[in-house]
């Protein structure tokens, strides 16, 4: 076999295999425009400006920070613990506004109303039950919120029937509903910075967009004056026992545009 045969057929083997394996190549991109689907409301992204209504479920937490023994009047010492022992469920309703920057990023205007709770366990170190445990005392605080967020929204390129998309931003909030006679209260306006993801998923006639957000607190929002308001002064080694409050929520949210 001379060197111009081997060539050939080292030629002819490698041709076999161009033609498939640009086909290989060319699979992933074929795969997508195979399926597809007829796209619903395939102009609403270009609309300058958008609104709709929002209705959702919200975890409300709050972080403490606890001040340990204090000093009383008559010289002595107490130690009392708080702690937000668990998430509380509650239920939001809001608006929307949501202004179109360009092909991927929105500003979003949304306010919302937020109904919950918190509940806090004071644990009194220095007076201990039966069982050698500290007794507790516990505060129901209720929180109506309304929220004010002004949110950045960046989208990814829809793909037939939905659209993923990243959201940021910062939320002022004002607190609607404080009990003066209770032992811990928070201030009536606080702000929140907000981080979340969500998908818009267009229907035949309008858009249904899931998201789920995550807002913590950027401010102290203790209100630290409330101890010296309270009437009964056995009540205010509890409402002293902590130095910082730091409200934060989860938020599941279904917009309807």
């Amino acid at each position: 076999m001379n060197i111009d045969t081997t060539i050939h057929q080292q030629t002819t083997w490698r041709g076999r295999w161009i033609l498939p394996l640009c086909l290989l190549l060319m699979l992933p991109l074929v795969a997508p425009a195979q399926m597809r689907k007829v796209q619903n409301k395939p102009y609403i992204d270009l609309r300058p400006l958008h609104f709709g209504i929002s209705i959702g479920l919200n975890l409300q937490d709050v972080s403490l920070n606890n001040v340990g023994p204090q000093l009383l009047d008559n010289g002595s010492t107490r130690t009392i613990l708080c702690d937000d022992d668990t998430w509380n469920p509650g239920f939001s309703v809001g608006v929307l506004a949501d202004l179109r920057l360009n092909q991927h990023f929105a500003l979003r205007f949304s306010p919302q109303l937020h109904f919950g709770s918190k509940h806090l366990v004071f644990r009194d170190l220095d007076d201990l039950n039966d069982g050698g445990h500290p007794r507790e005392s516990t505060q129901d605080m209720k929180n109506t919120y309304l929220s004010v967020p002004i949110n950045l929204k960046f989208s990814a390129e829809r793909f037939n029937n939905y659209r993923p998309y990243l959201i940021g931003g910062i939320a002022p909030m004002i607190n609607l509903t404080n009990k003066a006679q209770e032992y811990v209260q928070l201030k009536r306006f606080d702000a929140m910075v907000e981080v979340g993801m969500g998908c818009d998923f267009y229907l035949p006639f309008f858009k249904l967009i899931p998201e789920i957000k995550f807002c913590y607190g950027l401010t102290n929002s203790l209100d630290k004056s409330h101890a010296d308001n309270l009437t009964d002064v056995n009540m205010r080694v509890f409402s002293n026992s902590i130095d910082k409050a730091h409200a934060s929520m989860f938020l599941f949210t279904l917009y309807f545009e």
